[in-house]
């Protein structure tokens, strides 16, 4: 929360000091940067995380599952294939915006709770902005039920860095 705060206030900052035409140009050029692929991770960035190309507001992003048939209360299955997660250089909505800090290289992508937790489940790691990852279909998730794609800035830094956590949904085919 802190880091959020510290990244707003740090984009307030310059948009009080800067001149008007260079705010207005300062915003188009983070935009070309966020959309721009294989720009790299580092320190002191501001990021947005989406899976299977939305950011989870106002609704849970839907995983497709590849379960068949009725479905057992904690039934487990693997993703379907075609899915992704990606991170973007930038933040839109500073609410659902992450902070690398002053150490980060890359993100980890964290399906479940994220770190220090015991049932962390790293599946990617992120080094460029803006390139789609697939999503494993050797995972194991669960079939039916909401969860949450975490997106973490490693090497952590405590309050600093933020992480952006994707509210999803899983669904099993019929």
């Amino acid at each position: 929360m802190l880091g959020r705060i510290a990244a707003a206030a740090a984009l307030a900052v310059v948009a009080l000091v800067a001149p008007v035409g260079s705010v207005a140009s300062a915003a188009s050029a983070a935009a070309a940067a966020g959309s721009a692929k294989g720009s790299v991770v580092g320190p002191d960035q501001v990021f947005r995380a989406q899976v299977n190309a939305r950011t989870g507001f106002p609704a849970p992003v839907t995983i497709q599952m590849a379960c068949y048939g009725p479905l057992r209360l904690g039934q487990t299955g693997h993703p379907l294939p075609g899915q992704n997660v990606r991170v973007l250089l930038g933040g839109g909505n500073v609410a659902q915006a992450g902070f690398t800090g002053p150490h980060a290289v890359s993100i980890g992508v964290f399906f479940g709770p994220p770190p220090p937790s015991a049932s962390a489940l790293t599946v990617l790691t992120v080094t460029r902005y803006g390139v789609p990852r697939a999503i494993a279909t050797s995972l194991v998730l669960p079939c039916s039920g909401t969860g949450q794609v975490t997106f973490v800035p490693l090497p952590m830094s405590p309050p600093v860095s933020t992480d952006v956590v994707v509210p999803v949904r899983f669904v099993g085919q019929p």
